[in-house]
């Protein structure tokens, strides 16, 4: 029987030969993940895995992208890794309401050299979304925070983006249980019901990657 993978429910062999074929950690992102893990205990899991980050680096390098904008920042793992797949004039809005683990975030910023082309906004991420222009001026969007507010900032995202711009979400098989009808915990349920919202706009084009806990792409038509 074949192992499984920390999050329950991919093949670990299979895990481990997808990311040993990614680009790897360079030493700023392996030390964030260690001192993340370190810091933070089981709360590290909050953070992208490193293959997953490589993929963020590469779809967003493939937009072209010159603005993106990150919902829910954790410690920076994920916004290094898009803010690295811009444009050399690009920059990335960051949206997240702890300024204790995005303390971490902005001193990764500082030696990764990207402080000066990311901006981060402490506060309510809808009320930080809804004061951007009603204009399609996003290029690529990256959602990764509380799962109740998934509908309200892609909402709002949406229309923000521009066509054939990229939205990607973040844990949108949840371990599998997505697709387990006996799990019906409230987050559970949440997802499935985000999932079938993203499915059913007929704004993008989307497909759920099989990646860590789920990667939702969506191209915006």
């Amino acid at each position: 029987m074949a192992s499984k993978s920390e999050n329950g429910w991919l093949d670990a062999a299979i895990v481990e030969y997808v990311a040993a074929r990614a680009a790897q950690p360079d030493g700023v992102l392996q030390d964030l993940r260690d001192e993340t893990a370190q810091a933070l205990g089981r709360a590290a899991v909050m953070q992208v895995s490193a293959d997953q980050g490589a993929l963020l680096t590469l779809l967003t390098g493939l937009t072209g992208a010159t603005f993106a904008v990150e919902v829910g920042t954790f410690t920076g793992y994920s916004s290094i890794s898009i803010a690295r797949g811009l444009r050399p004039e690009g920059r990335l809005l960051c949206c997240d309401v702890s300024e204790e683990y995005t303390a971490s975030a902005r001193a990764a910023w500082d030696r990764a050299g990207l402080a000066d082309r990311i901006e981060l906004r402490i506060g309510p991420a809808a009320d930080t979304l809804r004061s951007l222009p009603e204009t399609e001026h996003i290029d690529v969007a990256f959602i990764d925070a509380d799962k109740p507010g998934y509908a309200t900032y892609w909402d709002e995202l949406v229309p923000r983006v521009r066509q054939g711009g990229l939205l990607m979400v973040d844990n949108t098989l949840w371990s599998g249980s997505v697709a387990d009808p006996s799990v019906d915990d409230e987050t559970t349920q949440t997802i499935r019901a985000f999932n079938d919202k993203v499915a059913a706009d007929e704004r993008t084009l989307s497909y759920i990657l099989p990646i860590a806990d789920g990667l939702t792409v969506a191209r915006k038509l």
